[in-house]
């Protein structure tokens, strides 16, 4: 699974003109299922997204994880992080999974997040989405697992 972290300040998904999932400060977690992903990679990818310690300390050092902040995770799928541009100017999702494997895997996340984190908060799976943020840092941060 591929993850992308951005710690907010705030941010929010809307479909349609109407915000689905808000959050203040916390981090945005862009999430992709690829092909042959299972549930332990996203066991795993919730794991390191709870405990990276991105968050400043008191002397100003990220020594404080999103748990330590008690920060909000809004959850937002993103296949198109899986995106191959190695083949020209058009990129392939030939990597993320199909789409009912993609949406088992991302409830599945969600779920587990929501079990082990009071603050979460998501998007809406294969929709089109408006996705504000205020990006904290700012601190941007590619995760992911085999």
């Amino acid at each position: 699974m591929i993850s992308l972290l951005q710690r907010v300040s705030e941010a929010r998904v809307v479909v349609e003109g109407a915000v689905i999932g808000e959050i203040g400060a916390g981090l945005l977690v862009l999430v992709c299922a690829e092909r042959g992903d299972s549930e332990a990679q996203a066991d795993k990818l919730l794991a390191k997204i709870l405990k990276l310690r991105v968050f400043s300390d008191e002397a100003g050092k990220m020594n404080r994880s999103v748990q330590d902040v008690g920060g909000g995770l809004l959850i937002v799928s993103q296949f198109t992080l899986a995106a191959d541009t190695t083949g020209g100017n058009r990129p392939s999702f030939t990597q993320a999974a199909a789409p009912d494997d993609g949406r088992r895997l991302y409830d599945y996340f969600v779920d587990r997040a929501r079990a082990t984190h009071p603050v979460v908060q998501t998007g809406r799976f294969a929709t089109d989405m408006k996705v504000h943020l205020v990006n904290d840092g700012p601190v941007t941060i590619p995760l992911w697992v085999n």
